[in-house]
């Protein structure tokens, strides 16, 4: 008896095993066979490629929008849905109460308010908009004939059709991961409450040159500043979806290459996640060609290119945010002080619906600066209300047609009316074509404010001086066409104004990247496609390895003991390169972090140091602080009889580092490679769930790079020499217009968000060893594809 319940019971489960298999089965994508499409006038033929990129042929745009939506929607829909619930504040309808109060920050920006604001008075005559009404009309007949992706019966979410207001609303969350005055602000008004006009003066010059000084600016209090800065970074880490993080670009004059013609390359840094960010896409039809890298629910490629143009971009990192503290009415906390009188904060309600939990009413408001945002977590109280204004919701809306002007551009001339219709967020433009014109804007809507005002600290909303806004003209923004110099070139470094040689504030990076490229584009004027691959991938710091003879030539041997002086050998030999089995990256990395925290948490304590080590301009205080420039901050204040010098604070740090590297890697020096501390995983959202990771996500790899090599694997620094990275290149391309249709790029995963697919990992590895493959423009090559799709007309 027990036998045949025994019999019975393996019987079920692999009944039960068989049928999930099958069902996984069903799910998976096709690349061959045919759907009828409605809207559709003509057959679209699909031809995918050995890396499951479509390769669309239409006899007319409409058609080939239309295909376009409804291919991207069936491979990525999950990742549309996630992303279009972000600043719609969506998120805890499918995953609960502990998304609620990122639901109510995304809420609080008024990205949502401000799409239907947009789409309600959006021009419907222009091919922009029926571009997009046609991609749309793709998506969702997907949505409503498609099969449903697995996450979502996981879930146990019903498949939405998609508006207009979404595509808004993936503008408006991907210019807010952008800004970087959010994060940054809140913690220099901490350390200034904390320390003094003196210390962040400092501490300004060191991340902003041009910087004057600051000069006190509100009575904000360092609780209420750090609680800001930690609960903005909190909820930014939340997300469930990356943002943008940095990038390179360069575009080569014919001057500089082998062949006399352009060669552009371009690998935007953003957080990594699975599926991967961009889905590739390329179109043909009798009046258009492009071959696109497209955002999750975007009809329009931020990155391009054809047979007569190619663009790129990087994150511009100009201040585009500012934080006003508001001052309360003691006899009316209803208003607050504006000049000689009061104003009333106005309000709005919205709705959420949290899963499991109902629906949480929530109140928004607003002062005329903009939306209040250090009350999303009602659990933390601090004394005055912080609100931010922004950009983005605060000018004209012209991302749809930027996007389309570009991507439709036959000429420089037809192209660089894009740029100027960006106004947030600021994106480095990068542009070179078949006729040799290369070209760099920073486009974005720039503004100065009257009197100096001091940006990276809160403002005083109580007076109106600080509202002096002035709105630049574009022709005063950054940017080159074709300069005698036969490059242009950014890494997140901060712009040289060509044209009126301005200083435009920002949050911008340290000159590691930037110094490294530029090197080696002038080291040489023979530049081929072949001989750009490894700079694209290059894992040399150009700063690095100063930075160590310099603390090397301070450091007294005779204090060290046997296993730091087998260290120290290893470290002063080491080349700046982060490769795999480089332990001289792994010293100097932990290293970093302990010089850091010995410099900085003596005078910020341990949770403004915290939130430091989370921003950007961390790594723009490296390299001048160890060449000596501001030493208030190296003297550690807990040490009252001694007064500490650099050579001090670098060998307390090296020695850390050390003893912090042998307590987790062992006692054998030669065996703290890279590869054992740096590695990165791509996370899928339900990969979280133990019992899924090993489906959802990919990875974990090791991988070389490190922060702010070209090779830009990001990560924070850290005590525990682990290094997770978070972020790096989400493609790396390299067009060569002397061989155009044999372009070359690479994601880091795969094209396919179903993990079923034989193309959800599958440029992984090549990534990993910084390979590529072809982005395919050759007609005859193509049209050799053994997988074919065709979209006919619905009945």
């Amino acid at each position: 008896m027990i036998k045949k319940i025994l019999t019975l019971f393996v019987l079920l489960v692999l009944l039960l095993g068989l049928s999930l298999a099958g069902y996984l089965y069903y799910l998976k994508p096709s690349y061959k066979g045919s759907a009828a499409i409605p809207g559709i006038q003509k057959s679209v033929k699909v031809y995918y490629d050995d890396y499951g990129i479509p390769h669309i042929y239409a006899q007319n745009d409409t058609d080939a929008m239309i295909a376009l939506g409804y291919l991207h929607a069936k491979e990525r829909l999950w990742q549309m849905e996630l992303v279009s619930r972000i600043a719609a504040g969506r998120l805890s309808e499918i995953f609960g109460k502990k998304l609620l109060e990122t639901d109510k920050f995304y809420l609080s920006l008024g990205i949502a308010k401000n799409a239907k604001k947009i789409v309600a008075n959006i021009d419907k005559n222009t091919p922009e908009y029926r571009q997009t009404m046609a991609y749309l009309k793709g998506v969702n007949t997907f949505v409503k004939t498609g099969k449903t992706p697995v996450e979502f019966n996981i879930l146990g979410i019903d498949k939405k059709t998609f508006k207009l207001e979404d595509i808004y609303n993936v503008y408006g969350y991907m210019a807010y991961g952008f800004a970087m005055g959010n994060q940054t602000d809140p913690l220099m008004s901490a350390i200034r409450a904390k320390l003094g006009d003196t210390y962040i003066k400092n501490l300004e010059l060191l991340i902003d040159p041009a910087s004057e000084l600051i000069k006190t600016n509100t009575h904000t209090s360092v609780k209420e500043a750090l609680t800001t800065a930690k609960i903005l970074n909190e909820l930014r880490e939340k997300a469930p979806f990356p943002a943008l993080e940095g990038s390179n670009a360069w575009v080569l004059g014919p001057a500089k290459t082998q062949n006399g013609k352009v060669i552009l390359a371009n690998d935007p840094h953003i957080g990594y996640s699975q599926p991967a960010v961009w889905y590739q896409a390329h179109i043909n039809t009798p009046t258009t060609e492009i071959y696109g890298f497209y955002l999750a629910l975007t009809p329009f490629p931020l990155l391009g290119h054809n047979h007569r143009m190619a663009y790129g971009l990087t994150m511009m990192e100009n201040d585009d945010i500012d934080l006003y503290e508001e001052k309360i009415n003691p006899e009316n906390p209803q208003t607050y002080q504006y000049g000689d009188t009061y104003k009333k904060f106005t309000s709005y309600e919205v709705d959420i619906p949290v899963k499991d939990a109902g629906t949480v009413h929530y109140t928004i408001r607003e002062s005329l600066h903009g939306p209040v945002i250090n009350e999303v977590v009602h659990t933390v109280k601090t004394p005055n209300p912080v609100s931010m204004y922004w950009v983005y919701t605060r000018r004209p809306n012209q991302l749809l047609k930027a996007t389309y002007t570009m991507s439709r551009a036959k000429t420089l001339e037809e192209f660089q009316q894009g740029p100027p219709l960006i106004h947030a967020p600021g994106l480095n433009v990068m542009y070179g074509d078949a006729d040799n014109n290369i070209a760099w804007w920073a486009a974005a809507h720039l503004f100065q404010r009257a009197n100096n005002t001091p940006t990276k600290l809160f403002l005083d909303g109580s007076k109106p001086e600080n509202d002096a806004i002035t709105y630049e003209d574009f022709r005063k923004n950054p940017q080159s066409v074709n300069p005698p110099w036969h490059y242009v070139y950014s890494c997140n470094n901060q712009p040289d104004s060509i044209l009126s040689g301005r200083y435009v504030p920002g949050y911008y990076i340290a000159q590691d990247r930037a110094k490294r490229l530029v090197e080696r584009i002038e080291a040489q004027d023979n530049w081929t496609l072949e001989n750009t691959k490894p700079l694209a991938t290059d894992i040399t710091s150009s700063v690095a390895p100063e930075l160590v003879r310099i603390i090397s030539a301070r450091m007294n041997p005779a204090h060290l003991n046997t296993e730091e002086k087998e260290a120290f050998e290893i470290w002063k030999k080491w080349d700046g390169k982060s490769g795999l089995n480089s332990v001289g990256v792994s010293l100097y990395t932990s290293f970093v972090y302990q010089y850091l925290q010995s410099v900085f948490q003596d005078e910020l304590g341990e949770d403004i140091f915290k939130q430091l080590v989370k921003t950007h301009f961390i790594g723009r205080m490296i390299e001048p602080l160890i060449k000596g420039k501001y030493p208030i901050w190296i003297d550690d204040i807990n040490t009252k009889n001694r007064k500490e010098t650099a050579a001090d604070i670098e060998e307390i740090a090296f020695k850390k580092a050390v003893k912090i590297l042998h307590e987790k890697w062992g006692n054998k020096v030669s065996s703290w490679t890279w590869n054992r501390m740096h590695t990165v995983e791509h996370k899928h959202p339900l990969g979280e769930v133990a019992l899924l990771r090993r489906f959802f996500n990919v990875g974990p790899f090791p991988i070389n790079g490190t922060n702010e090599v070209l090779n830009n694997q990001m990560f924070f620094y850290r005590e525990n020499p682990e290094y997770k990275v978070m972020g790096g290149p989400s493609s790396r391309r390299i067009i060569d217009f002397s061989d155009i249709e044999n372009a070359v790029a690479i994601i880091p995963t795969g094209q396919s968000g179903h993990f079923m697919s034989k193309h959800y990992q599958d440029q992984a590895a090549l990534f990993n060893q910084g390979k590529f493959i072809p982005m395919l423009l050759n007609e005859e090559r193509i049209k050799k594809s053994r997988e074919i799709f065709v979209l006919n007309p619905a009945p």
